[in-house]
């Protein structure tokens, strides 16, 4: 990805792939398939300001997966890669890895 640094309390972020197929094996076509709420967070800016004027860092950081809403962000092509740029406020959470995966990755 080029040099992009969203501003302030922005972030950018990469989807993540959705299934290809359903439990039960059938194959979903792409013009069914829903676009994945689940995404890689690849930049994050400085964060907000508060009332005082100070910074207040985000919850985020490069790397982080997350989940976010079904119509949020602003969707951006940058060097052909469609990305998402939205506020921190409209990402729901982070998604952690279990501890026996985490330890298995540190093994490896």
């Amino acid at each position: 990805m080029a040099k992009f640094r969203p501003l302030h309390d922005r972030v950018v972020v990469r989807r993540l792939n959705a299934e290809e197929k359903t439990s039960g094996g059938i194959i979903i076509p792409d013009t069914a398939k829903e676009k994945p709420q689940e995404g890689e967070v690849v930049a994050a800016g400085s964060g907000a300001r508060n009332e005082a004027g100070a910074i207040v860092a985000l919850d985020v950081k490069a790397g982080d997966r997350v989940l976010f809403g079904k119509w949020s962000g602003t969707e951006v092509k940058i060097e052909g890669e469609e990305l998402l740029i939205m506020k921190e406020s409209d990402i729901l959470g982070i998604i952690e890895a279990p501890a026996a995966t985490a330890a298995a990755k540190k093994k490896a």
